[in-house]
């Protein structure tokens, strides 16, 4: 990002609309998937969903703070370092978690189809909430070593100056680059070989399966759909190279090169969470839809001068409590 390329106010007014509205969707539709499940004891039993909230909370988090940080990088791109600081950790650790979550669902399916005797015992409700806090606390690691860095590295005073506050631009340092690519390489081999080992097992299984093919068939889909959200995630880290090399091709074209690749790699995979439960799980789904009730209710018009009387019919949909 460049503080002497500024969009004019027009296309950062539309962009702004553009992220803004779709983090709102976003959020929204996840708010219901957090309502139908707190509300739903039978779900709080199963790992399978307990799991599906932590990924769902950890997108909504992470929604929240990057519609926050595209918002004040055009309309209040300098600020204190502190506050910087505080805003990039947070999304640094919900986004590294997101690749460990998938990893950790999909090990659950793994077990849940493969291993379907030993589900109940290892996949109980305290393990699964040891795992989402194990999860949250190897996602924050990385996000503590890059400010014990910035600690080490730069002197006192510069938690209470003023930056542009962007990451490359608070982390600058090539400890920070070796870092990064260090956590990167030993984080997303350990996901892929996961996502990669449960798929295969799963398909074995469900070949060899002469009973119920259709649960297997079902997760071997939820494991490919994690892998999908998992490659629109690592374009995360492409996308800095991307950019480099069609803003050097395509220069007039800058900003909406760099606008493009924010939706593809941090809010179009978000979309994929509710599809691959919420619509495509049955239960789930049956039970989010019992919050939405539609009636038809008769009602009767008047016109004053004639007199004339007819009737009709309104549909009101409303959330139930």
């Amino acid at each position: 990002m460049n503080l002497t390329n500024r969009d004019d106010f027009q296309e950062a007014l539309v962009k702004n609309l553009i992220i803004v509205f779709l983090g709102i969707v976003i959020n929204c539709i996840n708010g219901i998937i957090v309502l139908t499940f707190c509300r739903n004891s039978v779900f709080h039993s199963d790992s399978r969903y307990i799991l599906y909230m932590n990924l769902v909370v950890n997108d909504m988090i992470m929604i929240y703070v990057s519609v926050i940080h595209y918002v004040l990088s055009y309309a209040y791109p300098i600020f204190n370092a502190s506050m910087c600081c505080i805003l990039v950790v947070i999304g640094s650790t919900v986004h590294m978690n997101t690749p460990i979550i998938l990893a950790g669902m999909a090990l659950e399916r793994y077990i849940a189809i493969c291993k379907p005797l030993h589900h109940a015992q290892i996949c109980t409700v305290r393990r699964t909430y040891g795992i989402i806090a194990l999860t949250w606390g190897v996602g924050f690691v990385p996000a503590l070593a890059d400010v014990i860095i910035v600690i080490a590295t730069q002197p006192i005073g510069f938690f209470s100056s003023v930056i542009f506050c962007y990451y490359l631009i608070l982390y600058n340092t090539r400890y920070h680059e070796e870092k990064a690519k260090a956590v990167q390489a030993l984080y997303m081999s350990f996901v892929w070989l996961t996502l990669i080992y449960t798929y295969f097992m799963i398909v074995r299984t469900a070949k060899a399966a002469k009973g119920d093919t259709a649960s297997a068939k079902k997760a071997q889909n939820t494991v490919l759909l994690h892998g999908a959200q998992l490659l629109l995630c690592m374009l995360s880290y492409l996308t800095p190279f991307l950019d480099i090399v069609l803003i050097t091709f395509f220069p007039i074209y800058r900003s909406k090169i760099t606008f493009t690749g924010y939706l593809i790699t941090n809010i179009i995979p978000r979309l994929l969470s509710p599809l691959i439960y919420s619509i495509r799980d049955q239960k789930f789904a049956k039970h989010m839809s019992q919050y939405y009730s539609c009636k038809v209710i008769p009602f009767k018009g008047r016109v004053k001068r004639g007199k004339l009387k007819h009737s009709s019919k309104m549909r009101v949909c409303s959330l139930k409590d």
